[in-house]
């Protein structure tokens, strides 16, 4: 049997699929493994289910007999696609299963800034709720306004259809192609970056991290946006200028922000993202949902098995296809 490592817990159903099909090891402690110890339990190993660990030429040195690395996510930027390629190692990821799940949350993070719901709800606990609301502490609305989506990939046209058809919101997009059944569907108008920031009330960026779009978002950006935008990332924290973003927010050149994903995770505690009032933010928590995760394990540990058997995985990364 192909051995395999699981470098971190996994449900005992995906454990008892692997074990069906793999020799399998599982590292038993909570918390990530540390990087030698990693490496060590690599050099006999055919295959990796993974959560994030660099994948590197450091890694695969050491790793001659393995064939395959399966991550239990969608995004894949821990993967040294180059060095893998070198190497022939098939790298797999687990996208659809979450696109629901994220999507959910980008909405609940558009809806928790615009009507203030996590400041609110701290000052109602701090027992300051002693008279009517008046207005410094009123919200804005979502429904009937501008949403425009920089990437629409799956998780975007999720979003469309949740905001066309729960909100009744206009929807623009920005991708590096057209997306025709997203505008037929949901009635989405492609258009440039700089269209897309000056006309939009809320803004959410969903683009995977590439050199492309590296700090796609920042100091130029912010300021093409309405002062009453309100600006969403559940993509990855490098996509945006964070030094931008907080600048942006303190000099109310945007109206506020939801952060899924930082520069620095986890967050370091003196981040002034903590401490603005106008900004929600959560651990990057796209797709913690406990039945969303326990189905991106066991799509990884069938993409490994499949990949190790010889067949021909669903869900093999777009730059390593042959």
């Amino acid at each position: 049997m192909k051995k395999v490592f699981v470098s971190e817990r996994i449900p005992r159903f995906v454990e008892e699929y692997l074990r069906n099909h793999c020799d399998v090891e599982r590292w038993e402690e909570k918390g990530e493994i540390p990087r030698d110890l990693l490496l060590e339990k690599l050099k006999d190993k055919d295959g990796l289910l993974m959560f994030g660990e660099s994948i590197d030429e450091e890694l695969l040195q050491v790793a001659p007999k393995l064939q395959a690395v399966s991550t239990v996510s969608v995004g894949y930027d821990s993967f040294d696609i180059e060095v893998m390629r070198k190497h022939g190692i098939i790298g797999l990821h687990t996208p659809y299963v979450l696109d629901d799940t994220v999507a959910d949350l980008v909405v609940g993070l558009m809806l928790s800034v615009a009507r203030r719901i996590a400041e609110l709800d701290a000052y109602v606990k701090a027992g300051k709720w002693n008279k009517a609301v008046g207005k410094d502490l009123f919200g804005i609305d979502m429904h009937h306004k501008t949403v425009g989506i920089i990437g629409m990939g799956r998780i975007g046209e999720v979003i469309a259809k949740r905001v066309k058809y729960g909100f009744d919101m206009n929807v623009l997009y920005y991708n590096r192609s057209r997306n025709k059944e997203a505008e037929e569907k949901y009635g989405a108008a492609y258009c440039s970056l700089e269209e897309l920031l000056t006309q939009s009330d809320y803004v959410v960026l969903m683009t995977p991290l590439t050199d492309e779009t590296y700090h796609l978002i920042g100091t130029e950006q912010f300021r093409l946006m309405k002062d009453s935008a309100v600006f969403i990332n559940a993509s990855r924290g490098q996509t945006v200028d964070e030094a931008a973003l907080i600048a942006a927010l303190q000099n109310g050149e945007i109206y506020g922000a939801g952060i899924d994903t930082f520069t620095q995770e986890p967050v370091e505690k003196d981040n002034p993202l903590l401490q603005l009032k106008n900004v929600v933010t959560v651990p990057h928590i796209g797709s913690a949902t406990l039945q969303t995760r326990q189905e991106m394990a066991m799509v990884a540990a069938k993409n490994l098995v499949e990949a190790l058997s010889g067949g021909n995985p669903p869900y093999i990364v777009k730059e390593l296809r042959s």
